[in-house]
């Protein structure tokens, strides 16, 4: 059992309660005694060496050291900023080598914390592309842009905020905070929360990858803190301290666009990353096998992931073509134990909501085309069941599906609404399926599945809805060089967009380095014609 200490400033910080993890699947296998084992845990029993069931334990921070940890981070904070950018880049670099090298380590915690294994390997993979060597490079040519316009150097360099404070989001805590290195990178200190309900992998990953990583670089100590705590209590503490500059959080969008409104009133910078609706337009040329394959993405963890599709708007003329394929990949989605290959579903939290909502889509019209019951951990119904099938339903029209829950509302579980429109001429179709995607109050990405150059480009110069866009390519997947999140809309707020944490954790400013200027005849040089210096005088 590994045991992680709160970590203030380079040092471990003393403990006396801890929140132990479980291995996720004992759950499955012996739900009551591994809850019996949770409570007596939490009790301040301690574990038997031999029990397996017991992955490790993260500790829960005390008010004072999160305190310090903010003071450390403010006083560490200008000599890591001092650093020259590629020196931080190396940083970078370096962490992206241990994520390699441990990848199987890493994925490996996820799974214990009950995360299916295709699943735990997406996210991993996830945080290998955004730190890859082409990921760094399209960072580091917008941190420092600079170019020679007539007999002056101009400079456009971004500036660390100061001090980050990060909270992950509870459903994939470990992965979404790896952002937190590019912020580090920009030369902010970091402060990173491990939620209380999945501590465990976050304090692996900062621990063995990223605080490892500083210390071989001899990065100022208080550069990086990790603390456990409670989330409001946390939230309330960065919101009123003068050691804190911004606050990432993710999460979902109505308690997420709160924060952001009292980060702007406290004078931080909120980085929000929140919930997702994503799109995806089929049309009528599109390769429908490979479509289907990007559109059955929408499962990995029952779609209680924000970036997976949650609705498919089909071509009329493709739409049976389609629905078949899915019906056949959605058949062979089935649960079972987060280490077993393959496993794709996660027990699903917001049951009750995933039956009121397929209720008021089928009474609304919409077609039940696939799945709609709970499951048994070996895929048969069960009344009683922890996992739901993965479900397809059909709506008729954009006039019914803007009406739906299922259709225009972040669908937390597995269910997919694939809209069939109404049959217009070819340009009308596609400038309609434009408007009903850009009208979306959601913004992570959206997908194209077309041949046609024209449309492709229609759809990237017309679409703005979405942080990042994906044509004919896997929803989910990770692209070199392109930011793994954001978006705009309820998915990131007002200031909302592709999130480089590098650039939305720093401020540009600009340089003017003169040669052999006069300042008098300078004074007003966008006022005067062209001409000769010793005229101007």
């Amino acid at each position: 059992m590994k045991s992680y200490p709160s970590y203030i400033a380079g040092q471990d910080a003393p403990a006396d309660k801890w929140i132990h993890t479980i291995r996720a699947s004992s759950l499955l296998g012996d739900a009551f005694g591994a809850i019996r084992l949770k409570r007596a845990l939490a009790a301040g029993n301690e574990p038997e060496p031999a029990d397996d069931r017991v992955v490790g334990r993260v500790a829960l921070s005390t008010t004072e050291q999160c305190l310090e940890a903010l003071r450390a981070a403010r006083a560490a904070q200008r000599e890591w900023a001092a650093v020259p950018l590629a020196r931080r880049m190396e940083f970078g670099a370096l962490f992206h080598k241990k994520a390699v090298a441990r990848q199987d380590e890493f994925v490996e915690a996820l799974i214990a914390e009950g995360h299916p294994r295709r699943l735990a390997e997406w996210e991993v993979a996830g945080v290998i592309q955004g730190s890859s060597p082409e990921t760094f490079a399209v960072n580091a040519r917008m941190m420092d842009h600079r170019e020679h316009v007539g007999d002056r150097e101009i400079r456009l360099v971004r500036k660390p905020d100061g001090v980050v404070c990060l909270s992950p989001p509870q459903n994939a805590a470990a992965s979404n905070s790896m952002l937190g290195v590019h912020a580090l990178m920009a030369g902010n200190s970091l402060v990173v929360k491990a939620p209380r309900s999945a501590p465990y992998a976050v304090a692996w990953a900062w621990r063995e990858l990223v605080a490892t990583s500083l210390e071989e670089m001899g990065a100022p100590a208080g550069v990086l803190s990790i603390v456990c705590g409670v989330p409001k209590v946390l939230i309330d503490q960065w919101m009123t301290s003068d050691d804190v500059d911004d606050i990432m959080y993710f999460g979902g969008s109505e308690r997420g666009i709160e924060i952001g409104r009292r980060c702007v009133e406290h004078g931080k910078k909120p980085v929000l990353e929140l919930a997702g609706n994503d799109g995806v337009l089929v049309w009528e040329d599109a390769d429908l096998d490979n479509a289907a394959q990007a559109i059955s993405e929408c499962f990995y963890g029952s779609s209680q992931i924000c970036m997976v599709p949650k609705y498919v708007i089909a071509h009329p003329r493709i739409a049976d073509a389609l629905v078949e394929r899915l019906r056949q990949l959605v058949s062979e989605i089935l649960p079972g134990k987060p280490e077993e290959p393959g496993i794709l579903l996660s027990p699903v939290l917001r049951t009750t909501e995933f039956f009121t909502v397929l209720d008021e889509a089928v009474s609304s019209g919409a077609e039940l085309l696939h799945g709609g019951q709970r499951i048994a951990e070996d895929g048969t119904p069960d009344s009683s069941g922890i996992f739901l099938q993965p479900t397809l339903v059909r709506v008729e029209g954009y006039e019914a599906a803007e009406k739906l829950r299922a259709v225009r509302d972040e669908t937390f579980f597995p269910l997919l609404s694939i809209v069939v429109p109404a049959e217009e001429p070819a340009q009308d179709a596609f400038a309609s399926a434009l408007r009903f995607m850009n009208d979306n109050p959601f913004g992570l990405r959206n997908s194209l599945w077309s041949e046609d150059p024209e449309l492709i480009e229609q759809f990237c110069a017309c679409l703005d809805n979405g942080g990042i866009l994906k044509i004919n390519d896997s929803h989910l997947g990770f692209v070199p060089g392109i930011p793994t999140h954001g978006g705009n809309g309820l998915s990131g707020g007002p200031f909302g967009e592709a999130n480089y944490p590098m650039l939305r954790t720093s401020h540009l400013q600009a340089v003017s380095i003169a040669t052999k200027v006069t300042p008098r005849s300078r004074v007003f040089e966008s006022a005067l014609p062209p001409v000769a210096e010793e005229t101007a005088r």
